[in-house]
């Protein structure tokens, strides 16, 4: 490369770099790509149905090479081929899969902002009045959970994180408390290899994939048996402490779920708390799912209990309609951030620790951090609050009404009533016992329907018996939608018994 051909591609690339010499090229980019996501919009199906091998092919022939550089509208046409025309829409009426929500707009508009600001908030002198809405914004969600004026909070990158902030707060505060053992400084001790954890069989996976993270292993967390309704029984709690104890354990903490990935079901929080308490446990509640319901007037009463939490992990970007990520974990005392803060003298100096120009990094397990509560902080202005606990009631409806319509088809088999908004069930072949036939039957059907684009649904296990699952996020889909994905079911079902 001659010295000419090198100075120009290092302006082309100094141009690309925002700044207020190129406002125009920023707001033409910007205005490009806005319409690919407009006809991304308007896809029919959730998913072009492209088979995994003919994506890889076509990502391959187009990435050859990094070295290519291409204008901004080529990278759009080329994004548009290997990605956009094949990407999942969560805002298809046919996409009742996981928890995926579709996002506000409003939420949007604080996206684009705050990557374009490029705010990290670990520091003041990075963030300003960034932190001002972070803390606004937890402030608002601690007092929805009715937690004590000391609590306190911070946004995470999602439920597993905020789990893993729960466990570790809870192990280093009994040590400490109990033990005088000061983990963050001197690290591990024998004795806490008896520590146990206790949440219900229906938790999240991240609770046991935690406690290993943390040097626990899986064993720290003991998995109590749930009720009919997929909520931890309160008697099997307390049987499952004392059988620990008499194995020569620690029962230090216990983890209430509220709202199970499966089932949206709810851990009886009080009776739970009062049995936490009562051997000074530290309770975690894990609302990553339901934790967003505490708006909804229909749904207050399950969170009778939460007050008396030490920590809450909840996911803005499951049931707020939040672009990902969006979560906030929150303690009831904020001095247990003591547990993960510390002072580094170029970032976070110790004589700043008192002053009045907040480091939001002395509460986070992460440094650098984005600027993530300003979408939900452009959410609650001009969405608002009553609006988005609307949209909760209106999918919570759209669950029980589509549990209805399958119970009244005989085709189906429902397994629980729904308490937000998930439904479990299944397709019975008519005169078929067999539960390894119904098996393949709907796993055929889910990877069918998959694959060819016309609708995604979740599937889960009970009893070795394989369900088929709806997670209803989107407000905008209607019965009318759900009869057409449960037609599809049936169509698939039926044409999988004629060949077989």
């Amino acid at each position: 490369m001659n010295l000419e051909s090198h100075l120009l591609e290092k302006e082309t690339n100094v141009n690309q770099l925002l700044n207020n010499k190129n406002k125009e090229l920023y707001k033409e980019n910007i205005s490009s790509t806005v319409e690919y996501i407009l006809d991304f919009l308007n896809n029919d199906n959730f998913y072009s149905g492209i088979s995994v091998s003919e994506l890889k092919e076509k990502f391959s022939s187009k990435n050859k090479t990094v070295s290519n550089v291409m204008s901004m509208d080529e990278a759009l046409i080329e994004l548009k081929e290997i990605f956009l025309d094949h990407a999942i829409a969560f805002n298809n009426p046919s996409y009742v899969a996981h928890l995926n929500c579709p996002v506000t707009i409003s939420s949007l508009v604080g996206d684009l902002i705050a990557s374009a600001v490029n705010t990290a908030v670990e520091t003041w002198d990075q963030s300003t009045s960034a932190t001002l809405i972070e803390q606004y914004i937890i402030d608002w969600i601690t007092e929805r959970m009715k937690l004590p004026s000391n609590a306190d909070g911070v946004f995470t990158s999602g439920g597993t994180q905020s789990n893993f902030m729960g466990l570790l707060l809870a192990r280093d505060h009994y040590a400490f408390k109990y033990f005088g053992i000061n983990i963050k400084e001197k690290g591990w001790d024998p004795v806490i290899s008896k520590f146990r954890f206790f949440c219900s069989e229906k938790a999240h996976f991240s609770i046991k994939k935690n406690a290993a993270l943390l040097g626990m292993g899986y064993d720290a967390v003991v998995s109590v048996a749930t009720n009919d309704k997929f909520e931890m029984d309160s008697n099997e709690l307390v049987l499952a402490i004392e059988k620990e104890k008499q194995n020569g354990n620690i029962p230090i903490g216990v983890v209430a779920t509220t709202g199970t990935t499966d089932y949206g079901s709810f851990d009886p929080v009080l009776s739970i708390s009062k049995i936490a308490k009562q051997d000074n446990m530290w309770l975690h509640v894990d609302g990553a799912y339901g934790g967003c319901f505490v708006l909804s007037e229909l749904h207050k009463a399950l969170f009778n209990g939460v007050q008396y939490a030490d920590s809450i992990t909840i996911d803005f970007h499951k049931s707020l309609f939040q672009p990902v990520c969006s979560s906030a974990f929150l303690v009831a005392d904020k001095l247990n951030f003591r547990y993960v803060s510390h002072y580094a003298d170029y970032l976070n100096p110790i004589e700043t620790k008192d002053s009045e120009q907040v480091n939001l990094i002395t509460k986070s397990i992460q440094t650098t951090r984005r600027f993530d509560a300003l979408k939900l902080w452009f959410t609650l202005k001009v969405t608002g609050e009553k609006n988005l606990a609307g949209y909760l009631e209106t999918v919570h409806k759209l669950a029980v009404d589509t549990y209805e319509l399958l119970n009244d088809d005989s085709n189906f088999e429902t397994l629980h009533s729904p308490t937000l908004s998930t439904v479990v069930f299944r397709y019975k072949a008519k005169g078929i016992e067999v539960d390894s036939i119904n098996n393949m039957v709907n796993i055929y059907v889910k990877n069918s329907l998959f694959k060819e684009g016309k609708a995604s649904v979740a599937s889960t296990k009970h009893n070795n018996k394989t369900y088929l699952k709806f997670t209803l996020l989107n407000p905008n889909v209607t019965l009318s939608d759900m009869e057409n994905v449960v037609n599809m079911i049936k169509e698939k079902a039926a044409n999988y018994n004629k060949n077989n």
